[in-house]
């Protein structure tokens, strides 16, 4: 059985959710992969969580997602940033094909969002099917992806945490990818806080600080690791107005980035930062050269530029 304690939490820290390239054939570009994490390993990143929902690894092919797994696994093991590999799927025999898969290549930790079109209809439906995906990769660190608004399994985690001690040994924690901060701050002090928590909202990440975060898992994090490198030491300095002023920062340039393009305008703005991952597959759309004309100029009024690098 793998145990945790506060004292050896796993991932602290930010943690980029990667986005996977295409060319502009909409095919998989591994090659800028090791461009991408070189830049977040300068940035002090910890940790990396491949085929997301950034990754947009729903609209992968199962050999899609193995491939951009071994890739940037390979590439983060040579930065020293952690590994976290997404293996949900509607089906349970891929999901668990994928659990395996990470194992294999050495990946660190793996996570999963439930099914989204057949959900379970319960918690201990939910358990027993990540049980099921976890059983695939039993030495590898288990995260369940809650992301509701998306997966609509709409769960109290303090629920999920107390019915999988036994049933899903390899359960770390939970990448928390939800506004109900009151569950989360209850899962962060769950028997000690034995459970790695980590929070998924990158507008309200100095609001997941406070409310017991490990760490933060987050898409803009890709490209503005500094502005949120700056808002964890702010507040661990105690330092209360600057780490609001901050966060404030972040949250006016995601505003402009979903005002201007929408969910495919971060894609957009990591190529706007330097680093081209290339179109959108169906269903989302590529925002068009004018519109990513216009969101590099707001981002750049509104001083984008300044926290790219560190």
């Amino acid at each position: 059985m793998i145990e945790q304690s506060r004292d050896s939490k796993m991932i602290q820290g930010l943690v980029a959710a990667t986005f996977t390239p295409f060319d502009e054939n909409g095919d998989l570009n591994l090659g800028i992969i090791p461009e991408i994490v070189a830049h977040l390993s300068e940035c002090h990143l910890n940790a990396i969580f491949i085929n997301g929902t950034t990754g947009e690894g729903p609209s992968l092919t199962e050999e899609e997602r193995c491939a951009a797994a071994e890739c940037y696994t390979s590439e983060a093991r040579e930065k020293s940033l952690t590994s976290i590999i997404h293996v949900g799927h509607d089906s349970l025999p891929v999901s668990g094909n994928l659990a395996a898969h990470a194992a294999r290549i050495g990946a660190d930790c793996i996570a999963a969002v439930p099914p989204s079109y057949f959900k379970p209809s319960s918690i201990d439906g939910l358990v027993d099917h990540l049980a099921a995906i976890a059983a695939h990769a039993p030495q590898t660190p288990f995260f369940y992806y809650h992301i509701p608004r998306l997966s609509g399994a709409q769960f109290n985690m303090l629920d999920l945490l107390k019915k999988s001690r036994e049933a899903i040994p390899s359960l770390i924690g939970i990448k928390y990818s939800c506004a109900d901060l009151s569950t989360f701050v209850e899962c962060t002090r769950f028997e000690g806080g034995r459970y790695n928590m980590l929070f998924g909202a990158d507008e309200m990440l100095l609001a997941g600080l406070a409310m017991g975060a490990d760490g933060a898992v987050g898409s803009t994090y890709n490209f503005l690791a500094p502005l949120y490198s700056r808002i964890i030491s702010d507040f661990q300095a105690g330092d209360k107005d600057s780490a609001q002023l901050h966060q404030a920062k972040a949250a006016e340039l995601i505003r402009i980035i979903i005002e201007t393009a929408g969910m495919p305008g971060l894609k957009a703005a990591m190529t706007i930062a330097g680093f081209d991952c290339g179109p959108h597959r169906s269903p989302l759309r590529t925002p068009s050269p004018g519109i990513i004309d216009e969101l590099r100029n707001r981002l750049d009024s509104a001083e984008f530029f300044c926290w790219n690098k560190p």
